[in-house]
């Protein structure tokens, strides 16, 4: 692959470059670095590194992708967990960025809702049934699911998510839980940017559907009966 493939082939497959790769695996070597042992050599650096992207790029099962590179499945599996955690450890806080807050707010605002910095919502992933306690996992539809909680910006792309709690649990209860919650209670999620709506202040909000609680940083659909009388 590192020979043949054209870059073409690298963006389909790896949806990065070859370069990008090459670099990404020197970023990493550090954490990834294991020594041979008596019973067989180790996998290098770039075969993790591509074991890992491939899984996550694609929709492959995990007997597929360790097929595809000559590893057992067992092998495979620890692969993508060493490169996902070894990025969590020293890139994160380097590359991955949430975009600026302002740009967000502006393009909400052209949207038609001012002073927003993200929205939220709740959306649940299948899964395969559980023996113990499977009844939790059992959405109003009648399958096994995980609640994923996901906040986004203007443009849907994910800034933040939760992903732990059974698809019995209602979306307000797996907000109310989660570090996103205390974040935006405490003031230290979003830059202190208020505007004045009339003579109310409002600070930086989400936009969330009926199900969330309202707060005073985040905005929900009114649920009541609008009165159309008018008092002359």
């Amino acid at each position: 692959v590192l020979q043949v493939w054209d870059e073409s082939q690298w963006l389909r497959n790896f949806r990065m470059r070859k370069s990008t790769f090459l670099e990404l695996c020197e970023l990493l070597s550090c954490a990834l670095k294991c020594q041979d042992t008596r019973m067989r050599a180790a996998l290098t650096i770039q075969k993790r590194v591509a074991i890992a992207l491939w899984k996550l790029a694609t929709p492959d099962s995990y007997r597929s992708v360790a097929n595809h590179f000559g590893v057992g499945k067992s092998t495979m599996g620890v692969a993508v967990m060493q490169v996902a955690h070894a990025i969590v450890d020293l890139l994160l806080s380097k590359v991955v960025t949430l975009g600026d807050v302002q740009v967000i707010i502006d393009d909400f605002s052209a949207m038609g809702f001012p002073n927003c910095g993200r929205a939220i919502d709740g959306t649940h992933i299948p899964i395969l049934g559980l023996d113990h306690q499977g009844s939790q996992y059992i959405n109003h539809k009648g399958y096994f699911f995980m609640v994923l909680q996901a906040l986004v910006d203007h443009k849907g792309r994910f800034t933040n998510i939760n992903v732990r709690w059974p698809g019995k649990v209602h979306d307000a209860r797996v907000f109310k839980n989660s570090g996103l919650f205390r974040w935006l209670q405490e003031g230290i999620y979003f830059p202190d940017r208020k505007i004045s709506v009339g003579d109310v202040e409002m600070p930086i909000v989400i936009l969330g559907d009926p199900a969330y609680l309202l707060m005073p940083w985040l905005m929900k659909p009114y649920t009541g009966a609008l009165d159309t009388e008018k008092e002359l």
